[in-house]
């Protein structure tokens, strides 16, 4: 892949994390995708499906700070991100998977409306448009995600993607 293809993608995704634009990735950037995500879907922040999320999102901060907060000032620049988190991670995208695990996992359970621990295809759009996809590229991600055409996205295949999306390769 060309540089300059690399590194657009790597600012592509380092603007998803980057929730309020302010160049940087801070604890508020999970904490506001986290509030977006409730108010999507109508759950109020102190029920337990709220909490469950704001956990996820707090500890999704804390892996992604460990491994990219080169210089402990709770913000991960986009230089950080591309030489902490997007090397490192490229390289064990499974540790990835893990770090993301409990905040996909809680997303999914707000957006799993008949408690099947799947989320519909129309609900996995809505949860990619409220973390920042256009609507184009979410239709088409959630139809990808859905794997055996049943009209569901399940935790496995949505950690795995997710991983994948974030682990680019030069």
């Amino acid at each position: 892949m060309v540089s300059s293809e690399y590194e657009r993608r790597i600012a592509a995704r380092f603007a998803t994390f980057d929730q309020d634009g302010n160049g940087y990735i801070d604890r508020e950037d999970f904490s506001v995708a986290a509030k977006a995500l409730l108010t999507e879907f109508g759950v109020a922040a102190r029920s337990d499906k709220g909490q469950a999320l704001y956990a996820g999102a707090e500890a999704f901060w804390q892996g992604m700070a460990g491994i990219a907060d080169r210089d402990g000032d709770q913000r991960i620049t986009r230089e950080e991100f591309v030489t902490g988190a997007v090397k490192r991670l490229r390289d064990n995208p499974d540790r990835f998977a893990e770090i993301a695990r409990p905040f996909l996992h809680a997303a999914l359970d707000l957006a799993d409306s008949d408690g099947d621990r799947a989320a519909t295809v129309a609900d996995t759009v809505r949860v990619l448009r409220v973390l920042g996809a256009d609507e184009e590229i979410a239709g088409a991600a959630a139809a990808t995600l859905d794997t055996d055409g049943d009209g569901k996205v399940g935790e496995a295949e949505i950690v795995a993607a997710f991983a994948r999306y974030f682990t680019v390769p030069e």
